[in-house]
């Protein structure tokens, strides 16, 4: 036997263990698609006004400053567990009114606090938005985030 590796099968080796790797990869990535879309997404409430929500929250770039999910900026409070934060869970309607409220108080003009700025969004848009906030919440997260608090 030979004391060290020929060229040719130090590149079986690479192009071998290369693709093992690859397949394991796309393997992974196929079982976590599979995961989200088929355990973790409430497929069934996925409603237009939810994606009309979604539009809401990229037409004015609210991920430039909260986070959605772990996904996003930092500089405002995470919102994927908003709706249970504010009781939606319990009495959606109250949690839909919080919301509207909230968004149309601001900016607040408290002092030393950040101040989130006034996007004048319509009642249907307050309404798509709390539906994507909504659904949002109902998302299977594996316990993120890991406080309540967001």
């Amino acid at each position: 036997m030979a004391d060290s590796l020929t060229k040719s099968a130090a590149r079986n080796v690479f192009y071998g263990g290369s693709l093992f790797f690859f397949v394991i990869f796309v393997g992974l990535t196929a079982h976590s698609h599979y995961f989200m879309v088929n355990t973790s997404t409430d497929k069934a409430g996925l409603t237009d006004a939810v994606a009309r929500g979604k539009h809401v929250w990229e037409k004015h770039s609210c991920i430039n400053c909260h986070t959605l999910l772990g996904e996003g900026a930092y500089f405002a409070p995470e919102l994927g567990n908003l709706w249970d934060r504010w009781g939606g869970t319990e009495d959606p309607e109250t949690a839909r009114e919080m919301l509207k409220a909230w968004m149309q108080s601001q900016p607040t003009g408290i002092e030393g606090r950040r101040q989130m700025p006034q996007f004048n969004l319509s009642d249907q848009e307050l309404n798509d938005l709390a539906d994507f906030l909504e659904w949002t919440g109902r998302i299977k997260t594996q316990n993120w985030p890991p406080n309540k608090a967001g």
